[in-house]
């Protein structure tokens, strides 16, 4: 019988087979204890936005340890301005199209505007459809020491949950719009915020424009992973929306983002070129006929 253990078959984004150097961690699933012992270890993480299967696919490939359903399919996916007019409906077939799509990556359901902010009881329902329904293995929500009574509901009913603190999307208007949290008197609150979701359960924190000395403190003191957007490079993960940091949308972009590819435009070239070649006749050629 093998010593091993069914997630210790081979390296992480190793192919299926490939024997585990000695002394190294091994995992064939990423589960939210092995994000904190990344952390313990002093390895750093990333995290990406998916909405269907064959970016979800590809990521897993690629060896992105998490992929996040998020609410911004709103306005990545669904054509909406903002993050805030898209409904649970609409992001549990997402969730379950990425969820049956990958054999390692972490899946994180998004709780969108609305589901889970009246009540603890109200938040730990949606959470359970996001994991019965879309196939989540966790959920994210957005809030800090006023969300630690949804946070502590629903670790105590079995749902992980990753929080998501500094600015916060879904609060957009009420912060004054897109604006660094965290400076000056404020840096404070945000230490708050990380501190209580963590005693509240949460297995791990999203950080979102928030200065970069300011995360740097809130991670040395945090036991449990943070995950930074906008917050500077000493969190122990990274996250980006897939559409902006390969270059599917164009336009003014974040400070934060860093675009690894240009997919728009080519894209734009293919589609152009199969545009063209309908039209004069080239396409189908006889080897495309049967």
């Amino acid at each position: 019988m093998s010593s091993s253990t069914p997630e210790e078959t081979a390296p992480y984004g190793a192919p299926a087979g490939t024997p585990a150097p000695a002394g190294s961690a091994t995992i064939k699933r990423i589960r939210t204890h092995h994000l904190r012992e990344m952390k313990q270890r002093g390895e750093r993480f990333s995290m990406l936005t998916s909405y269907d299967q064959l970016t979800a696919q590809i990521f897993d490939e690629a060896g992105i340890e998490i992929l996040l359903v998020g609410d911004s399919a709103s306005n990545n996916v669904l054509g909406n301005t903002t993050s805030l007019p898209v409904t649970v409906d609409e992001l549990i077939p997402l969730t379950r199209a990425v969820s049956r799509s990958v054999t390692r990556a972490l899946v994180v359901g998004d709780l969108p505007f609305g589901s889970y902010q009246a009540s603890p009881e109200q938040g730990y329902l949606t959470a359970a459809r996001f994991m019965k329904e879309g196939g989540a293995h966790c959920v994210k929500l957005e809030g800090g020491v006023e969300m630690a009574p949804q946070i502590e509901r629903m670790t105590r009913g079995g749902i992980p949950v990753m929080a998501h603190i500094g600015f916060t999307p879904q609060s957009e208007h009420t912060l004054g719009g897109y604006r660094v949290q965290g400076r000056g008197d404020t840096a404070d609150r945000v230490l708050r915020d990380a501190l209580a979701v963590q005693d509240a359960g949460a297995f791990s924190v999203v950080m979102e424009m928030v200065p970069g000395d300011v995360a740097a403190e809130v991670t040395a003191k945090l036991e449990i992973p943070t995950i930074g957007i906008g917050a500077g490079n000493r969190c122990d993960g990274q996250v980006l929306v897939w559409q902006d940091a390969f270059g599917l949308r164009t336009g003014k972009m974040p400070r934060f983002v860093k675009q690894y590819a240009d997919l728009r435009t080519v894209l734009l070239d293919a589609a152009r070129s199969y545009d063209a070649e309908v039209k004069d006749g080239s396409f189908p050629a006889p080897e495309h006929t049967f």
